[in-house]
This record gives structure tokens, sequence and C-alpha cells, in this order.
């Protein structure tokens, strides 16, 4: 018994040494972007570097030059509008499609359900050519319309095959209760699927704003105007600005972004959580 309690010890103390590693792997490069954030830009050159900045450094000058001067509140706003547009048109369109494939039987189902895994399969870089030629037929260049079509577009495959697995767990029984008391297809879909598949679809909805929020290729291609900037191209902009890149800038604009990401989650986490132990078991 003594052997067996040294060996549970041992193990529970290298899983835990292990755990630990991984977590500061995870947690230190967003430590240093924080401190860093926190330094004037001249000690970002010092040698040897210093990973905290000293007490007498701290300053806030880079988040008042964010916040104030360089009015970046435009791009939150721009970010913001497109992230939370894309999540909500997404929803509901991936929500209708997932509950017609796991539903009803048409013609051209199977086809229409390869089909969509198949665009999951192309990657995104490919498509870049096509996509600007349509945004240019769509007169969408240099406009928030420009991303928002396409972002949907991007996540909608993603999420109808998540949403269609956690539709499937919903008994059929409901429906057709629905359909004999004289309710329609609408009825069906706002009343029962959308309130019973409200985890999956958050958790799928986390994971669309993470992308429509952090998207910057194909933004960077379509927007051409300041003030129709998002956050990514915001960021991207300090590189190379003044000769040197204004590292306190980038990292104080870096944490401000993070802010709506982590808000997501708390608010969001307990649909994320029920979203996955839902999923995880089918019937």
């Amino acid at each position: 018994m003594k052997r067996k309690l040294k060996r549970k010890i041992v193990k529970d103390i290298i899983l835990f040494l292990f755990l630990t590693a991984g977590l500061l792997i995870v947690v230190m490069p967003m430590v240093y972007m924080v401190s860093t954030s926190l330094k004037p830009n001249g000690a970002l050159y010092e040698f040897p570097p210093r990973f905290f900045p000293r007490l007498k450094e701290v300053t806030v000058e880079n988040y008042q030059y964010i916040i104030g001067e360089g009015k970046f509140y435009i791009n939150f706003v721009n970010s913001i509008v497109v992230s939370i547009t894309t999540v909500a048109a997404a929803a509901l369109i991936a929500a209708a499609f997932g509950f017609c494939i796991a539903r009803f039987n048409f013609l051209g189902k199977n086809l229409l359900f390869v089909f969509i895994m198949l665009t999951m399969i192309i990657p995104g870089m490919t498509l870049i050519v096509p996509q600007y030629e349509l945004a240019v037929w769509l007169k969408a260049i240099g406009k928030l319309t420009g991303l928002i079509p396409f972002y949907i577009a991007w996540v909608i495959p993603y999420s109808t095959f998540m949403i269609k697995g956690f539709v499937e767990t919903v008994p059929r029984e409901l429906d057709e209760a629905v359909y004999i008391d004289g309710g329609s297809v609408f009825t069906v879909f706002f009343r029962i699927i959308l309130p019973l598949t409200k985890p999956g679809i958050a958790s799928v909805s986390i994971f669309n704003f993470l992308t429509a929020w952090e998207e910057f290729p194909w933004a960077n291609t379509v927007i051409n105007d300041n003030a129709k900037r998002t956050l990514p191209i915001a960021i991207a902009g300090f590189f190379g600005q003044h000769q040197f890149t204004q590292w306190g800038f980038v990292f104080a604009l870096s944490v401000l972004s993070l802010i709506p990401i982590l808000m997501v989650f708390i608010f969001c986490q307990k649909f994320f959580v029920a979203g996955l132990t839902t999923g995880s078991v089918k019937g």
C-alpha cells in the first residue's frame, strides 16, 4: 500500500509540474505583452532586455495614445460591428441549414452535405483572387460590406456541420407534437430547435466571433480606408512606422483588443461548456 501511495504521489507531482510548465508556456507571452505595453518605447530596446519594467518605468502613455490621440476606438467599433453581424447572421443561416439537413429528406441532401464538408478543406488563401473579383463586382472594396458577407460564407460550413449534430439530439417527437397542434415548420424551428440547440449555437458562435475578430489577410486586401479598418489592420499599421516599430503601441492595442474576447468567453462560458458536453453524446 505504501509503494502504491508513493507512486501515486510521484505521478501527481510529475503531472502537476507538467501542467504548470504548460500553463507557463501559454501564459508567459500574454504576461510579456502586458508588461511591454506598460514600458516607454525607449525602454524596449535596452540591453540586456528586461521581462518586467522597473517600477519607475511603468507608464500608461501607450494606452493614452491608443485611446486618445490614435482614435483607435473607430477600429474597435468596426471590428465589433463586423464580428457581431457575422455571428448573428451565420448562427441563423447555419441553424436553418442544419435543421433542414437533419430533419428533412430531399433530393440531393447527401450531395449537399458532402459539398458543405468539402468547402471546409479549401485553403482560404486560394480564394482571395476570386473573392476579390466578386467584391469588385459587388462594389464592396473599401467598405465593411466587403468583409461581412465573406466572413459569413467562411464560417457557415463548419457551423452547419456542428449545429446539425445538435439538432439530431433533439427528439423528433417534439416536432411531431407541434405539427399535431397545427404548428408549422417555422414554429418548430423557432420554438423547438433554436431554444434546445442554444448551447451548440453559442459554442459555435464563439469560434465564429474569433474568426471575424482576428482575421487579417482578407481585411488587409479589401479595406484601404483608415476609417474602415478593423483592429488587426490597425495593429499592423504600427510596424515600420516612423522608421521603427512602436512596440509599446502595438502591445497596448493588442491588450485592448483582447478585452472583447475575454468578455465573450466569460459571459458565454456556460453555453460553451454545455455545448461541448451535449454534443459529445448523441441519442
